[in-house]
């Protein structure tokens, strides 16, 4: 996964306004305890900060990747 479809996914998941102050304040435990922005910023993979980002709020799988049907999701966390 590359940052760019990190941000989308964030923006179709969450919605843009929403799922942007997520990732800047939601404080998560599988980050040690950092956010998802500061997770990326510290050079953690973008899958592995989705699928902390998505466990933490619940995701169910069958809605972790967006709107896209042809996204292929990425590797198992």
């Amino acid at each position: 996964m590359r940052y760019r479809e990190f941000w989308q996914l964030v923006d179709e998941v969450f919605g843009s306004a929403y799922g942007r102050a997520l990732t800047r304040d939601q404080v998560l435990n599988a980050l040690q305890d950092r956010t998802a922005v500061q997770a990326l910023e510290d050079g953690v993979e973008p899958r592995y900060v989705w699928h902390a980002l998505c466990d933490a709020m619940e995701v169910p799988d069958s809605q972790r990747w967006g709107t896209d049907k042809h996204r292929q999701a990425p590797p198992a966390r």
